[in-house]
């Protein structure tokens, strides 16, 4: 699905920072000159930091108001983009960048594992789709909850992220995983692996399993951005699917578009668009819309669904509430009763391998130079550190248009309908 073009997308460009301030001196090479061995040893004076540790603090602080603390930055981005305009081929400054790549981001869809996990116990096919409509509501503020306006790394084409969950409620059975995410894993462990399959387009493929419990999700993501005057958005166009597996059941969902509001004074993240959950074998599909807040007054955050057996015109449960707090369900013959308080249960933390033992193209250590500055607000180090992984990219590209080759994806492979799936999903080991 990559484009044989070389003209590559990245974030943030040495002409948005002035390199000249940096405080290490880029080295005078070119870029298709450096091994990738080279560019990950480049000494950006961080040899003392614990990476692990960084990445572990995952807290990020506000940009607070760019207009004031980044004025010129912006114009010169604004410059060069219109109404309407795919922000593909434009550059952004690499203060608004979050510490984590989107791979990682997709991984926190699953930081509340027993909210996925538990549905594979309800006996009612009703009561199952309610359970999978309900993990759904509840991932979104795990993967975007600081409400921070700041945008992750946009994957490589190759990169890579692995992790794996302990799950609330149920301990070790001692029985290790020979395959899947996260080989050497307990079997009631929920195990997560993404890779960045195309660049351009950018595609994210990503899959997560519960052996224990016979549960797993196959998705892919192909993200379009776009200027909207005072505000950025970002289309997320693909889909996933739920298995159940003791009950040969599929639940299909597709994803809300996400857009970066007041980018020219404090930013901050919305949710929009119509999303479906569809349980095709048992005749459920649910309407979920998430509202954009109005111009002129009304509250942001907001969604409101409805669920529906085939057949019938009238859902048989309503949702209303805000997707970073509460959300109420009302059943067609009953009283109104709280679905979902995102707020109400702490986060599992994802277990990696350790930074300097994963492989060159996964996630954290690829972008642990850049993650590590920006923790110290080093900005023009980790432009520079973002700049030798882009570069490097672009000779990559240059390199196999020139000998005729494709890029192999490793973990996913493309199907009918554009539709990427993991290699080895827990069904075909069952």
């Amino acid at each position: 699905m990559e484009n044989s073009s070389d003209e590559e997308f990245y974030d943030a460009d040495e002409e948005l920072i002035d390199l000249d301030k940096a405080e290490v001196a880029i080295p005078d090479v070119s870029m298709k000159d450096m091994l990738y061995e080279e560019v990950d040893n480049f000494d950006f004076g961080d040899s003392h930091e614990d990476f692990d540790a960084i990445y572990n603090n995952a807290e990020e602080h506000d940009v607070g108001n760019v207009q004031q603390e980044h004025g010129s930055v912006l114009v010169h981005l604004l410059s060069q983009v219109s109404i309407g305009m795919d922000l593909t081929k434009v550059t952004l400054p690499t203060f608004i960048l979050e510490r984590r790549s989107l791979l990682e981001m997709y991984a926190d869809f699953f930081a509340h594992p027993d909210a996925f996990v538990v549905t594979v116990d309800l006996k009612s096919p009703q009561d199952r789709f309610v359970s999978v409509v309900k993990y759904y509501l509840n991932a979104f503020y795990a993967a975007r909850k600081s409400g921070v306006a700041k945008k992750p790394y946009n994957p490589i084409l190759g990169e890579t992220f692995r992790c794996r969950y302990n799950v609330p409620g149920l301990p070790p059975i001692g029985k290790k995983t020979e395959s899947g995410p996260f080989p050497g894993s307990d079997e009631n462990q929920l195990t997560f692996i993404a890779e960045q399959v195309s660049h351009h387009p950018p595609v994210s493929a990503f899959y997560a399993e519960h052996p224990g419990k016979r549960i797993s999700f196959n998705a892919h993501i192909y993200t379009k951005s776009s200027f909207l005057g005072l505000s950025i958005g970002v289309a997320n166009i693909g889909n996933g699917t739920v298995t159940l597996h003791d009950y040969d059941e599929q639940y299909t969902v597709t994803f809300p578009n996400g857009y970066g509001r007041s980018i020219m004074s404090t930013p901050w993240v919305e949710l929009g668009g119509k999303v479906k959950i569809t349980c095709e074998k048992n005749g459920f599909y649910a309407d979920i819309d998430f509202l954009t807040k109005p111009f002129f007054g009304g509250k942001p955050h907001r969604i409101q669904g409805n669920l529906y057996k085939d057949g019938s015109k009238k859902p048989f449960m309503t949702i209303r509430g805000e997707w970073n707090n509460l959300m109420m369900a009302k059943p067609a013959y009953g009283d109104e009763y709280l679905f979902i308080d995102v707020k109400a249960q702490p986060e599992m933390k994802k277990e990696c391998v350790p930074v300097m033992q994963q492989g060159e193209r996964e996630s954290r250590r690829l972008w642990r130079h850049v993650t590590a500055a920006l923790l110290r607000d080093r900005i023009n180090i980790a432009t520079t550190a973002k700049r030798l992984i882009e570069q490097r990219q672009r000779a990559e590209a240059k390199q196999r248009l020139e000998k005729g080759e494709r890029w192999k994806t490793r973990y996913f492979t493309l199907v009918s309908n554009n539709n990427w799936i993991y290699n080895d999903p827990l069904g075909k080991r069952l």
